[in-house]
């Protein structure tokens, strides 16, 4: 099946429920899409309260949240404190994932091609461009590798999971880092771009020779070819949930404000490479208490009953101790006008 090439939104909108039930809405990330559609589905059924979400980047996420036209937003780079003060912001974790390179290359199986971080890097700036190249081949021995062009993928809007690459290639080369960097938006050296992961696999999926890098659930959904990664721990692994858990096993939630986790490039021999958490954002004086209310309700019953659909679309949960840890940081950062807390 061919992804569409365009922002998906969520829109259930519990109708059949009650005509007065309530609808949240949120904007951003494209990797949680998946399990966030899933949810609002599942939530829907269970509590007659709609979910309106928009997937079109994190980056569009952020200012949407900024200007309040939405109840959340979200992201998959998480913002630092001082912007969060800034904004008046309040963060906090809801989904973890891995985002793993895709390829359209006739002939190989999925997951059978190898590469390793500092390969990566040097197609996204454009110096292997042909993916029988000496340094693809020499990862892939007993490999017929075509003398197709390369083609990258990479994303046209301001993008969390773009972060999530960009901050592992730049752990991994030194020269990516010096020339692209790190960032939600970079100025990229070579490359077609698309919107969200949509666009990114629907590129993909149409361009012989590609590359591209899309959430797990993407790839695996619509079938497409996915590649080994070389970990920190020289390992080459096939990207599931078991290799994303591994990657997060060893997160500090504690130990930056806003629980700023990065877990790209994470050591362990299980760990995937890329592996990323998705957060949102809500403003800590809440205007309409009982929307901020309302989207609480939401990530509680995620927390308590989502796991099952999470874990089948090959996200990771987030663990109990951690969610004890938001939900204790919604009763001392989430307050209506009054000031008084509302969870």
């Amino acid at each position: 099946m061919r992804v569409k090439h365009l922002f998906v939104s969520i829109a259930i909108a519990g109708l059949a429920a009650s005509a007065q039930a309530a609808t949240i809405t949120g904007a951003g990330a494209t990797f949680p899409y998946p399990v966030y559609a899933k949810w609002a589905e599942l939530y829907q059924k269970a509590s007659g309260t709609g979910l309106n979400y928009q997937s079109v980047g994190s980056g569009a996420g952020i200012k949407q949240i900024k200007a309040k036209t939405v109840d959340f937003g979200a992201s998959d780079m998480p913002l630092p404190a001082a912007e969060l003060n800034a904004a008046g912001l309040f963060q906090f974790p809801a989904i973890m994932g891995g985002v793993v390179p895709i390829v359209n290359l006739p002939g190989t199986a999925p997951g059978q091609i190898k590469l390793t971080g500092a390969v990566v890097a040097d197609i996204y700036l454009g110096k292997i461009t042909k993916w029988n190249a000496p340094q693809i081949a020499a990862l892939n021995p007993g490999v017929k590798l075509p003398a197709d062009d390369i083609t990258v993928v990479r994303r046209a809007d301001s993008s969390g999971t773009s972060f999530l690459w960009t901050d592992y290639l730049s752990q991994v080369s030194p020269e990516f880092k010096s020339k692209i960097g790190a960032g939600t938006a970079v100025k990229w050296a070579v490359g077609v771009g698309g919107k969200g992961n949509e666009g990114v696999a629907a590129n993909v999926q149409r361009i012989k020779g590609a590359i591209g890098y899309v959430e797990w659930a993407y790839a695996k959904k619509n079938r497409m070819q996915h590649t080994q990664l070389q970990n920190k721990d020289g390992v080459f692994l096939q990207p599931d949930d078991e290799a994303f858990k591994a990657a997060a096993s060893g997160a500090n939630w504690t130990g930056t404000p806003g629980f700023a986790v990065v877990l790209t490039n994470q050591p362990g021999k299980a760990s995937w490479p890329i592996t990323g958490v998705s957060y949102i954002l809500m403003h800590k004086s809440q205007a309409d208490a009982a929307k901020g209310k309302e989207v609480l309700k939401f990530f509680d019953w995620a927390y308590k009953n989502g796991d099952p659909a999470a874990v089948e679309l090959d996200y990771v949960p987030m663990p109990d101790t951690v969610t004890k840890l938001v939900q204790d940081a919604w009763r001392a950062n989430l307050k209506d006008a009054a000031g008084k807390a509302l969870w």
